[in-house]
């Protein structure tokens, strides 16, 4: 019997481990195909929404599937997920045009919203929170893997066999996941109710998350529609009034604000959030920094945000003894404040400044992260009830989503604004010419390259200003932490 037990639990950790990464690897592996696809598709003008439309249905679906899994038990939440995100992966890889991809793109994104939160609970289900950290450590090398791996993998296929295989992939490893939850995850047990099903709740959440993402989507544009942005923005306002004003009338809400309540998940969920968006600074922007300034190759420049996902799995693995003998803000503020010294040498940084520090800094980011949303996670799951598990998972899934979203609207606003603002300074140089030498390695005029290296810097300084002020802001956060007791 017990051999049974060991059996099981590592069937599903296997499973967990390739869900995790299948999903993962999603998001990096198509960016090194996404060239050749849009060759294919005549999809250029398109490209963005391949991307922001797997990212918006994840986003919507999160919380609706943490819900669900409360209820009716994560094991046939999960497998509906797990099928969902294989019949978007293989309706991707023969998609005929730019739109039918970027609609089966949202297929994938609804199952990949089951996967992630709920590999996370099934964890939580399966082992006691002594030994939750360890696991969650283990399962961040899936993520490690992919972020490593997915460029290269990425790659080798579109060289090798064709772009239809970015996607194609996905389905025998989703086969492979099936059969192991099957035969290795138990049913857990879920009191049987009769509560009517929140559809206030899920239609007001889904109209503001994607009113929210729409925004940031928008934001993010070098050209902006102030007619558009003010009507989304009027939406997503009336969109989360009305999601507030059900979910406090709701039996069952599909967001519980009762958890908010709790000033310990609450924190956790915002630094989750904020981090996730700090997150986005460096994996988008050190690489156009080298590639503009130091006019190095995109494989290189790619090379600068390595250090991260190899040093947030090894530190992940040191959360268990640290939630073990210091209270959760004091283990959060001292590596805030470490990261946010370092950032605040980019806000000065010349042409000059030198090329390893921003592996440094990465590496450095990625210690901090893998501590720390570890830990949000192990947390957020822990001062719940049992019941609410999933739900909690679920929300900071989607913390961590909606901040990276979030985010890249706002870094893309401010580095557009500042370009824009530092071409007008400069009549010798034009916005196209800017663009121009940000995408790509070609020698523009010797007496031009100077005055727009100058002026990408600039726009550098305000994007890693933006992000010290976030770290400053989880500061804050974190020291209104009124917990005093480690969480056992």
């Amino acid at each position: 019997m017990l051999k049974n037990k060991r059996l099981n639990l590592l069937l599903t950790m296997i499973a967990i481990f390739i869900a995790t990464f299948m999903t993962s690897v999603e998001t990096t592996i198509i960016t090194t195909a996404m060239p050749t696809i849009i060759s294919k598709l005549n999809g250029l003008s398109m490209q963005s929404w391949v991307f922001a439309m797997y990212l918006l249905t994840t986003a919507v679906s999160t919380p609706i599937y943490g819900k669900l899994s409360d209820q009716l038990g994560r094991k046939p939440i999960f497998i509906v997920g797990l099928m969902i995100f294989s019949l978007g992966s293989f309706l991707c890889g023969i998609a005929p045009n730019i739109y039918l991809l970027i609609l089966f793109r949202a297929i994938q994104g609804i199952g990949a919203g089951a996967i992630m939160p709920i590999t996370f609970t099934i964890i939580a289900d399966l082992y006691s929170y002594d030994k939750r950290s360890s696991k969650l450590a283990l399962n961040n090398t899936a993520w490690g893997i992919s972020a490593l791996l997915g460029p290269i993998i990425g790659g080798f296929i579109v060289d090798k066999l064709n772009w239809h295989w970015i996607f194609f992939i996905n389905v025998p490893l989703g086969l492979i996941v099936l059969v192991l939850i099957l035969f290795g995850l138990g049913s857990k047990r879920t009191t049987k109710t009769h509560r009517p099903i929140d559809y206030k709740g899920i239609l007001s959440l889904s109209l503001s998350l994607i009113s929210l993402l729409f925004l940031f989507q928008m934001l993010s544009s070098q050209e902006l529609n102030i007619i558009y942005i003010i009507i989304v923005a009027l939406v997503f306002s009336l969109s989360l009034i009305a999601l507030v004003h059900f979910e406090k009338k709701s039996v069952d809400p599909i967001v519980p604000l009762q958890l908010f309540e709790n000033q310990l998940f609450t924190i956790q969920i915002l630094t989750a959030l904020l981090l996730s968006g700090i997150q986005i600074s460096f994996q988008v922007y050190f690489p156009i920094w080298l590639q503009s300034v130091y006019r190095v190759t995109a494989s290189v420049a790619g090379l600068a945000v390595t250090p991260s996902p190899v040093m947030w799995l090894i530190a992940s693995f040191f959360v268990g003894s640290l939630v073990k003998r210091i209270i959760p803000k004091l283990i959060t503020i001292p590596i805030v404040i470490v990261q946010m010294l370092f950032y605040l040498t980019l806000v000065f940084a010349k042409t000059n400044f030198p090329m390893i520090m921003f592996y440094v800094i990465a590496g450095v980011t990625g210690t901090g992260l893998g501590i720390v949303i570890t830990m949000n996670t192990l947390i957020s799951q822990e001062v719940v009830s049992d019941t609410e598990v999933g739900t909690a998972s679920s929300m900071l899934t989607l913390g961590r989503t909606m901040g990276q979203t979030i985010m890249t609207g706002v870094f893309g606003l401010v580095f557009n604004l500042s370009i824009n603002q530092a071409v007008g300074n400069h009549a010798e140089v034009s916005l196209g010419q800017v663009n121009g030498f940000i995408s790509s390695n070609h020698d523009s005029a010797s007496n031009l390259i100077p005055i727009m290296q100058k002026i990408i810097i600039e726009g550098m300084h305000n994007v890693f200003l933006v992000t010290v002020i976030l770290f400053g802001i989880i500061l804050l956060v974190n020291l209104k932490d009124k917990n005093r007791e480690i969480i056992k």
